[in-house]
């Protein structure tokens, strides 16, 4: 048997998304509180990219920032 959420009932959510919503419309276009900017600085910030993790020359380019 599957449980079934209340439609009322938050997600959990990471603390920086906090208040975070996505809707669908009619038309099938995706609107959100954040904006996309905010969106992508958190997943860059917060998600490691598997398509790029063996790449040695982005990992040169982090020591340098880091530096």
């Amino acid at each position: 048997m599957t449980k079934k959420k209340k439609k009322n009932e938050d997600p959990k959510v990471h603390e920086d998304l906090n208040g975070f919503k996505m809707d669908i419309n009619s038309f099938g276009e995706i609107s959100s509180s954040f904006s996309i900017d905010k969106i992508n600085e958190f997943l860059n910030k917060n998600v490691e990219d598997k398509k790029l993790k063996d790449r040695d020359d982005l990992k040169s380019d982090e020591k340098e920032k880091k530096s």
